[in-house]
This record gives structure tokens, sequence and C-alpha cells, in this order.
């Protein structure tokens, strides 16, 4: 790997070894003091005028470091990136002998004291919101470890002053968990080669509510002719499997997503396996999540996790929870994370020339193309015989599109926490610890509105290549050509494509 890339790839150590599977960053940590990050971005080389596609999709990928870790310091504001560094969740997942990973995780479980040593140096400016959302997830990065083996406790008992570290500031932090206006515009427009305009973007999410909202109402017609559509929602939310049967229920619609995915030809060249099981306890903070097998390493199943209410919480609030999951979302969800979606699109990142396009994924562009699928399964009639999917499709993008209302109201003060749980559950339907989770994640997990804007932008490019293909324009290859770029940054699709 040359150089430049590799400076960029130290910086990103999690997102390497899980995302792309360079394993050969299994059992390391990456160095999150102050000092570490301020070398780590000394190492990335000065801005230049790129001289092609993947210099620029680089150079966007340079600006975000130097905005999250220089501008913002995330490492001193959000122990998501701590705990990141720490999780173990990858060594599950079968991309080589069961020896190698046991022996890899046991390094990293090794390195452990160090990484906290590094988080408690670091996370001098966690806000209350931030800790509150994330100390359950902090907490669970120990699940299963013994205090009989002896790296084990070690490693226990240094997670345990991480723990109390963020739980303090749960009780002490400052109050407001915002990046500010600009704060949020730099890190949105900085690693997607694009200039954000907030106020806009804000527009568009509006825009975007008001017609899923419109597009429920049509379902929700056709399933109960009369009926309010908050009523027909709620029976709808309802109906969901018990927490053992979430998971079954997920397994069949695998089934079913991958074929209609074939069927239609939607992501050519679709193979490899998917199996679907519960999440790690370390990212239980989502409701369910696709772990796929990586453009690096030696082929293996993906996972497609899915997150069942915790076994001790009260029957009510698992009751809610549970709603997340039922059965006119769920198979929303299941197109979402596994095709054509996040499954579908690991496969082809698998085939991608180039160590940038294989490495460096935006985010924005993965859950863009995901959400983009869901629609996209509407258009080509998937359950088209079955109102529940179009509504279903609706009520996810509408979790979706207040995510990024909620973003950009929490990030510019302009709204609480509170508001937006409630803004959750008045335009998404989602209720008690559902909305709370999810309001809660703007803290921690600011461009959590990628979604929506990840869709919109893939849909404005689709219509331009629509235009300008003209009768050679076809969704196979709309998609086989913007796949083949990789997970691009959403501002260097268009010429990517040529357009």
């Amino acid at each position: 790997m040359e150089p430049r890339l590799r400076a960029v790839c130290d910086l990103m150590i999690p997102s390497m070894r899980e995302n792309a599977g360079l394993h050969e960053y299994d059992g390391a940590i990456q160095d999150l003091s102050p000092d570490g990050v301020q070398a780590g971005l000394a190492a990335l080389s000065s801005p230049s005028a790129p001289a092609d596609h993947d210099e620029a999709h680089l150079a966007a990928f340079e600006e975000m470091l130097r905005v999250s870790f220089g501008e913002l310091e995330d490492h001193r504001t959000n122990p998501l990136v701590h705990l990141d560094n720490m999780d173990l969740s990858v060594y599950e997942r079968e991309y080589a002998p069961a020896e190698e990973r046991t022996e890899a995780r046991r390094r990293h479980l090794g390195a452990w004291p160090a990484a906290v040593e590094m988080a408690l140096q670091s996370l001098d400016q966690v806000s209350r919101p931030t800790a509150a959302g994330l100390v359950e997830a902090v907490a669970g990065l120990a699940s299963g470890l013994d205090d009989n083996d002896p790296t084990e406790a070690d490693a226990l008992a240094a997670h345990r002053r991480l723990v109390a570290h963020v739980q303090t500031a749960a009780t002490d932090g400052e109050p407001d968990p915002a990046i500010g206006e600009e704060g949020l515009a730099r890190l949105l427009s900085s690693g997607e080669g694009i200039d954000v305009d907030l106020a806009a973007l804000k527009r568009q999410a509006d825009e975007e509510r008001d017609r899923l909202t419109s597009d429920l109402e049509e379902a929700c017609a056709l399933i109960r002719p009369g009926a309010p559509v908050a009523d027909v929602v709620a029976s709808l939310l309802a109906d969901h499997p018990d927490a053992d049967g979430v998971v079954d229920e997920a397994r069949h619609q695998v089934e079913e997503a991958v074929a209609f995915t074939h069927e239609r030809n939607l992501v050519p060249g679709l193979d490899g396996e998917c199996l679907v099981g519960p999440t790690p306890p370390a990212r239980r903070w989502a409701f369910a999540m696709m772990s796929w097998a990586g453009p690096y390493e030696p082929d293996a199943p993906s996972w497609y996790h899915i997150t069942p209410p915790e076994p001790t919480w009260p029957v009510r609030q698992q009751e809610e929870w549970l709603e997340a999951f039922n059965r006119t979302t769920l198979p929303a969800i299941t197109v979402h994370e596994v095709a054509p979606g996040h499954f579908a699109h690991g496969r082809v990142m698998r085939r991608v020339a180039g160590d940038v396009r294989k490495a460096l994924m935006s985010v924005s562009f993965i859950e863009g193309w995901a959400h983009y699928c869901e629609q996209l399964c509407v258009e080509e009639g998937f359950r088209a015989d079955d109102p529940r999917f179009r509504a279903g499709v609706a009520i996810e993008a509408l979790v979706r599109v207040t995510r990024l209302a909620v973003s950009i109201g929490v990030h510019t003060s302009e709204m609480t926490i509170d508001e937006a749980t409630q803004r959750f559950e008045q335009d998404a339907y989602l209720q008690g610890p559902a909305a709370r989770s999810e309001a809660n994640r703007a803290t921690f997990d600011p461009t959590y509105g990628r979604y929506t804007w990840g869709k919109l932008e893939i849909l404005k490019l689709r219509e331009k290549a629509r235009a300008a293909w003209g009768s050679e324009f076809s969704l196979p290859r709309f998609h086989k050509e913007l796949l083949d770029l990789g997970a691009p940054p959403l501002g260097l699709m268009a010429s990517g494509l040529g357009l």
C-alpha cells in the first residue's frame, strides 16, 4: 500500500479491520492519545490538486480526518471512537481459522489497558447526553470476559475504569452535545467532496418527510380503508414476532430478498452467503446491522445482525423495542441490510479495482445506497401484492429522514434531546425506548442523517444518468457503474460516471 493511503488507514484502524478486512491490523489498537492523534494527522499528505477520481477520493478522506480529529477532536468528545478501537466483534467473523482469530483477539484484549489509558487521557470534553447515550454500549464491550483468565482480568480492570469515566461524564459532563452549525457542515462536506448547505439540506428533509407521509397514507388506505393512519400504523407495529422469532423471520426474508435481487439483476454478480444472528453486545445501540466479508479478506459468510430486546428489561419496554421488528418494517430492514442493500454491496466491494476504492468507504454512500434500495424494491415490485411492504418502506424512511432533521437540529442547538425524541414519536411512529434511542444516537453519531442524504443524491444521479444515456440507460448498468466506484464520496459520484 502506498504511503499516502497507509497514513489514512492508520487513522482509521477499526474501520480498516472491520469493513475493509485489512487483518494486518488484527490485535492492534489505534493510538488515540492526544499525542498519537497529532502524530497521525501530521503523517497525512498536504492537500493537492487531484489527478484523477481515485486521488480525489483519497483527498476527501484526508480532509475528513483533519476535520474529525483535528478540528472537532472526536477523540476528546466521543467515547464511540474509543469503543470502536477496543471492540472485539470482528473476530467472530470466519475470515481466518479459529485459532488465528482467537490469538488476534487475545492480543487485542492485551492492549486494552493501553487503549483505556489513551481514552482517559483524551476524553476530557464528553457531553452528558453523549456519555449517557453510550454508557451501555461501553459496558457491553466486556460481555463474556472472565476474571479468572489473567489477560482478561487485566482487560476487565482497565475496562471498569473506562466505564466509570463515561458514567461520570453522563452525570457531570456539559449539557450541550452540539458540535455547532459550522462543525456539522464541515464534517458532512469534508469526507464527501461536496459543499453542504445545512439550510437547504433541512428543507430537503422536510420535503422528503412530506412525500413519505403521503406515501404512507396511500398504503394505509389500501390496508384499512377509512381508518386513521396513526391507528393503522399502530396495528402494524403491534404485529411482530417475539424476541426468539425475530431472527427466524429475518432468515426467511434474506432468502426472499436475495432471490428478488437475482431475478431483477439489481446488483450484477451477487454471490456469497449471508447468515443471521444476534448483534454482538458492544453494538446493541443499533437495531440491526450488516457485518460483511471485507474486500481484503478471504471469502467467508457475512452476518446480518439483529438486536432483540434485553431479557432483563421490563415487559413493556421489551414490547416497545420489538415493535421496531414488526412484520411490516422488518422486510424493509432486510432489504436494506442484505439485498440489494449492504450485503450485495459488500460482495461488489470485493471486486472493485484499486486500494483506494477497496479501503476507503464513504459511510454516506454505503447507507445511502442501502436506503435507496428500499425505495428501489418498491419501484421494482417487491411484494407488490402486499401494501404492507410499501407502508414498511415509508415508515423506515420516515425514521431515516427524521434522523437527518434531528442531526441538524441537535447539532445546531435548535433542538433538545427531549424534542428530538418527540420528533421521532410524531414523524416516525417510534415509541418509548426506541424513540429515545434514536434521539440519543444523534449525540455520538452526528452524521446519522446520511441515510436520507445519500439516498437523495443517488436518486438525483440516477435521473442525470437516465437523461445522459437515453435509450442506453438501464438499472443494471447504472448500478454496476456506480458500485464499480466502490463506496465513493457523494460529491464524486457523477464525475466517476463521466456525468
